[in-house]
C-alpha cells in the first residue's frame, strides 16, 4: 500500500516510473477517507487540488528532490490562495495572498499539499483541544489527545493520511505531539528555518519543523526547508549540512549527557522505565552515557510563560477587525468594535495568555517579570553550553506522561503547561531538540527527546537513523 511508504520511498518509486504522483495522492485519500471522521486531523483538507495537480505531474519528467511528493501543513503556515485560520473563529475565513517561505520552497522541490491541518488556537496548547472547530483525537487511543499545538500534523502522519507534515514548536509543539503520536518529530534551531509566513505567536521562540515516521524523511524535509531568507531578520546564514548523508554515520563513541534536573520533575514510572531501556540500547551502540547538570531549567515554566504570552499579546493585537478577519457586527463605536471583536473571536486560552502577556509588559512590572524571565533565559542557554562541553548530545524522555485523555486538563491549565516541562527548555535556549519513539507502553506510543548544540541537528539525526534500524517503529500503524 502506497500511504505506508515514506517520501524518499515515494520519490524512488516515481522516478524509476513504476507508480504516478496522481496514484500516490490517491492512496492518502483513500486512508483519510477510511480515518478522517475519527481522528479529525484536518482544518483545510486539499485532496482535490492534490489530485488534480497530481495528475498534472503524471508522465512529466521527475527531476525535483520531492517531485509528486504529498505533505501536510500545520494551518499556521500560510499557502497562497487557501485558507489559513491558526484554528480560530478570528480567521475563520481569511485566505492567504502569499505563501510561506517553506511553502515555496517545497513547490519548487516538486512537493504536492494534502490540507491544513488542525491544531490549539495560535499554537497556544498542548492538546489540540483549545481549536476553535474541534478537537483532534490521538490515533492510538481514540479517548486520548495527540498533543498539541501541531496535533493533527503528528496525527496525520501517525494514521498514515499523509507521510510528512510540518509543524511549528514554540514550546514542545512539534516534540510533544510527536511522541504522543508515536512518529519522529524535529524542532531546529531558532533561525535554521525562515519563519516567514507563519503566524507569530512568540516571535523569540516561534520555529517551524518537521513530522515524518522515518529519518530519512525528516532529513530530506530539513534539506528543502532550511536555509537563510532575507525575509526573515532571525534566519541564519549558517550553511545547511546535507543531513541525508550525514544521518549514516557511526554513533559509536558519541557522548550523551542526561541531565539530572529533568529526573527531578514528576515523571510517570512506566515513561522512566521505558527510557532507562533506551538509554541501555544506546550504550549498546557504543554510546557513553554520563550525569550532567542544567541547573536553572527548573525555572523554564515559569519563564517561559512571562516570555510566550508577553510576546503573543503584542503578536496578537493585530487582530483588531480592522483590516482582516472576523468583526463584530454589533457595535457602538471603533474601541466597542476592537474589544467585542477580540473577544467574540479569541478562544479562553489565548485570552488568558494576551492578560498575562499584557500585565507583564505594563507599566512598573516589565522589570519584575519580563526582563528578569529573560536573564532567567540565558541563565538556561550558559547551562546547556557548559553541558556540551562534556557530552556531544542530551537525552531525557519528551513528556513527563503518557498522552492524557481528552478533557482531563481542561480545566486546569497549569497541569497542562507542565506537560511541556521537558521540551520548554530548548526553546528558551534555541537549540535544536528531536523527539523520536523509544517504546510502548501497551498500545500507547513513548518518545524520547535528544537535544543537540546549536546548528547540530545532524548529529540527532544520527542517533534516531541508528536507533530506527533496532526499534523500526515506522513499521506500526494504529487501528483506527
Amino acid at each position: 500500500m502506497l500511504w505506508q511508504k515514506g517520501i524518499k520511498e515515494l520519490r524512488d518509486l516515481i522516478s524509476r516510473g513504476e507508480v504516478k504522483p496522481s496514484e500516490v495522492v490517491e492512496s492518502f485519500y483513500e486512508r483519510f477517507s477510511e480515518t478522517e471522521e475519527k481522528v479529525k486531523a484536518y482544518i483545510t483538507p486539499l485532496y482535490e487540488k492534490a489530485a488534480k495537480q497530481a495528475k498534472e505531474l503524471d508522465g512529466k519528467s521527475p527531476e525535483a528532490p520531492l517531485f509528486g511528493v504529498p505533505i501536510a501543513v500545520k494551518d499556521n503556515i500560510v499557502i497562497k490562495g487557501e485558507r489559513t485560520t491558526c484554528a480560530s473563529k478570528i480567521l475563520e475565513n481569511f485566505v492567504s495572498p502569499y505563501d510561506a517561505t517553506v511553502i515555496e520552497r517545497l513547490k519548487r522541490a516538486g512537493a504536492i499539499f494534502l490540507g491544513k491541518t488542525n491544531m490549539d488556537e495560535f499554537a497556544m496548547g498542548s492538546s489540540t483541544e483549545y481549536s476553535a472547530f474541534f478537537p483532534t483525537k490521538n490515533p492510538w487511543d481514540l479517548e486520548r489527545v495527540p498533543g498539541g499545538s501541531s496535533g493533527g500534523s503528528a496525527a496525520t502522519v501517525a494514521v498514515g493520511s499523509a507521510p510528512a507534515s510540518l509543524g511549528s514548536d514554540t514550546g514542545g509543539s512539534i516534540r510533544q505531539p510527536a511522541s504522543f503520536c508515536g512518529v519522529i518529530g524535529i524542532k531546529p534551531t531558532y533561525g535554521r528555518v525562515s519563519r516567514y509566513g507563519l503566524v507569530a505567536f512568540a516571535s523569540s521562540l516561534d520555529q517551524i519543523g518537521v513530522f515524518a515516521r522515518r529519518t530519512e524523511d525528516v532529513a530530506l524535509l530539513l534539506e528543502v526547508i532550511s536555509g537563510f531568507d532575507e525575509r526573515d531578520s532571525t534566519s541564519s546564514k549558517v550553511p545547511v549540512p546535507k543531513y541525508s548523508e550525514e544521518m549514516r554515520r557511526e554513533v559509536k563513541g558519541l557522548k550523551v549527557g542526561l541531565p539530572r534536573e529533568f529526573f527531578e520533575f514528576e515523571l510517570q514510572r512506566e515513561i522512566k522505565e521505558v527510557f532507562d531501556g533506551f538509554v541501555k540500547e544506546l550504550e549498546g551502540m557504543g554510546c557513553e552515557v554520563r550525569e550532567v547538570s542544567l541547573p536553572n531549567v527548573r525555572y523554564a515554566i515559569p519563564a517561559y510563560y512571562i516570555i510566550a504570552p508577553s510576546e503573543a499579546s503584542s503578536n496578537l493585537a493585530r487582530y483588531d477587525g480592522v483590516k482582516y478577519g472576523y468583526r463584530t457586527k454589533d457595535y457602538e463605536d471603533l474601541l466597542d468594535m476592537y474589544s467585542k471583536t477580540r473577544d467574540e473571536g479569541f478562544g479562553p486560552e489565548v485570552k488568558r495568555r494576551i492578560m498575562l502577556g499584557t500585565f507583564a509588559l505594563s507599566a512598573g512590572y516589565y522589570d519584575a517579570y519580563y526582563l528578569k524571565a529573560q536573564k532567567v533565559r540565558r541563565l538556561i542557554y550558559e547551562d546547556f553550553m557548559k553541558a556540551f562541553k562534556e557530552v556531544d548530545l542530551i537525552a531525557s524522555p519528551t513528556t513527563p506522561t503518557l498522552p492524557f485523555r481528552l478533557g482531563e486538563r481542561l480545566e486546569n491549565p497549569i497541569e497542562m503547561y507542565l506537560s511541556d516541562v521537558l521540551t520548554v527548555p530548548v526553546n528558551l535556549a534555541g537549540l535544536p531538540g528531536i523527539s523520536i519513539p523509544i517504546g510502548w507502553v501497551g498500545n500507547l506510543p513513548v518518545g524520547g527527546q535528544l537535544i543537540g548544540r546549536p546548528w547540530d541537528e545532524s548529529t540527532l539525526l544520527r542517533v534516531s537513523y541508528a536507533w530506527e534500524q533496532v526499534f523500526k517503529h515506522y513499521e506500526r500503524y494504529p487501528e483506527v
